[in-house]
């Protein structure tokens, strides 16, 4: 069991520390969390478990170690795929993209997570609502999306019960 968690920069201090609290609480179930080695949300996460798998897009990324530290050919393609502007990227920015397809869909690509938890400015949780508010998350719920993967993102009200009913436990 796997879920993603991420997010935009610059998330209110609630949310980072609510973020931290649900990676113990998913830890605690079982769960695996897949990030991607980013600061704020992506380290909130992190700070609640020692079950995670950090897709790094190279070697010592914001100082970062992982087993997980390149990213794929196929990551590329799977992200390219998703990204309405992928070829007038940067290299290092097609790097980052390429590691939100290892977040969403696991080391091997072929694994998608069970969820992703993250927060965006304007909570978007589908490719159709992305709009420029979504900020850095806008490529990990545009993949979540495509793959059927259910996105709960914090800003909204209703984000935590509906993962509560998900995991069939009360919200909180």
């Amino acid at each position: 069991m796997a879920y993603a968690g991420g997010g935009a920069r610059h998330a209110p201090l609630p949310v980072l520390r609510r973020m931290t609290r649900i990676a113990q609480r998913l830890e605690a179930r079982g769960y695996v969390l897949r990030t991607g080695g980013g600061n704020d949300t992506d380290s909130a996460f992190e700070a609640g478990c020692a079950k995670k798998e950090v897709f790094l897009p190279w070697p010592g990324f914001n100082g970062r170690t992982s087993a997980f530290d390149s990213v794929s050919e196929e990551a590329l393609a799977v992200a390219s795929a998703a990204h309405p502007a992928f070829r007038r990227l940067t290299a290092e920015a097609r790097l980052l993209a390429g590691r939100e397809s290892h977040r969403i869909l696991g080391a091997d690509l072929r694994t998608p997570a069970d969820f992703l938890v993250c927060w965006t400015p304007d909570g978007a949780q589908s490719e159709a609502e992305i709009g420029r508010e979504t900020g850095e998350a806008a490529l990990a719920i545009a993949l979540a999306d495509r793959w059927a993967v259910p996105v709960f993102n914090l800003a909204r009200a209703d984000a935590l019960e509906r993962l509560a009913a998900l995991l069939d436990v009360a919200a909180g």
